[in-house]
């Protein structure tokens, strides 16, 4: 999603500098007309307003703590919009070291997957001082279609956002479950998929992962191993308060389950495959 963004500031008219450890990502990037650097620290030496697009909390203390990271050189007073999905309290904590550092923070989670950001559509669920909100509103138009203001703090995004991949991954597996029934049932899947996707059991995963189960293609748009991350997180925090996330929990046993028997770096909806593996049963994609 962090190169959808990167494409859409270009669009909107601003300069864009992209960090990506690939030099062939940069190289296409060049093309496209942004400046590609290997290194944060060289990405942010005048950046105003700076997207951290990374996998969990992890990469985004490195990107922006570590060894050539954004805060060697990034300038006082410079917005950081933190986008990577990661625990509230990693979130809150990453916030506190960047405004010790005088620099301003966006709790900053996205979601809508690549389209969307490469149509400068995404959700934003964010939370944040005014003062970073105001230098950074042109920036956010320039990539959302939505911008919900949480509140002042940092953490209520991150929060929203850890709600949204419970229903996320649920729904995934839900999607999961009912084509790998119907394939088991003997059923033509496109067929299927074209009844439920405009009926009332429908859901917006649905209607998008059951198309690459339909079609057997799970070139990774979204990953096996990032709902293992993302479910993780909600059943982790939900412990911590108490709450009880039974579907949630069985969801990331599938999950982990599928990036155990080595498909954590396909597309999520790959976990049909291991349904379709319990089940006796073979889906589009998959040896017989």
């Amino acid at each position: 999603m962090g190169w959808g963004a990167a494409l859409s500031l270009l669009k909107a008219g601003f300069t864009v500098h992209g960090c990506d450890v690939r030099a062939d990502v940069r190289d296409r990037f060049a093309d496209e007309g942004g400046h590609g650097f290997a290194t944060p620290a060289e990405a942010c030496t005048t950046a105003q307003i700076v997207f951290v697009y990374v996998v969990n909390a992890l990469q985004v203390e490195d990107v922006l703590f570590g060894s050539n990271g954004a805060l060697e050189t990034a300038q006082a007073g410079t917005v950081f919009l933190l986008c990577t999905t990661m625990a509230p309290s990693d979130a809150v904590s990453i916030a506190g070291k960047l405004e010790a550092a005088n620099m301003q923070v966006i709790d900053a989670p996205v979601s809508g997957g690549h389209l969307k950001a490469l149509s400068g559509e995404i959700t934003v669920m964010a939370s944040g001082r005014a003062a970073a909100f105001d230098a950074a509103a042109s920036a956010l138009d320039a990539v959302s279609a939505k911008i919900f203001h949480l509140g002042d703090e940092v953490g209520p995004g991150s929060q929203i956002k850890m709600i949204n991949q419970l229903l996320a991954g649920v729904h995934i597996a839900a999607a999961a479950e009912a084509m790998t029934l119907a394939a088991s049932a003997g059923m033509d899947l496109q067929t299927v998929y074209d009844v439920l996707r405009v009926s009332a059991g429908s859901s917006w995963m649905f209607e998008n992962r059951g198309e690459h189960i339909v079609s057997g293609d799970y070139t990774p748009r979204s990953t096996v191993n990032i709902f293992v991350k993302d479910l993780g997180i909600v059943t982790s925090e939900a412990q911590k308060s108490g709450a009880v996330t039974p579907l949630a929990s069985l969801a990331l046993s599938l999950f982990a389950d599928a990036s155990n028997q080595g498909l954590g770096l396909e597309d999520d909806a790959a976990v049909a495959k291991i349904l379709a593996f319990r089940s006796g049963t073979t889906l589009p994609g998959m040896k017989g």
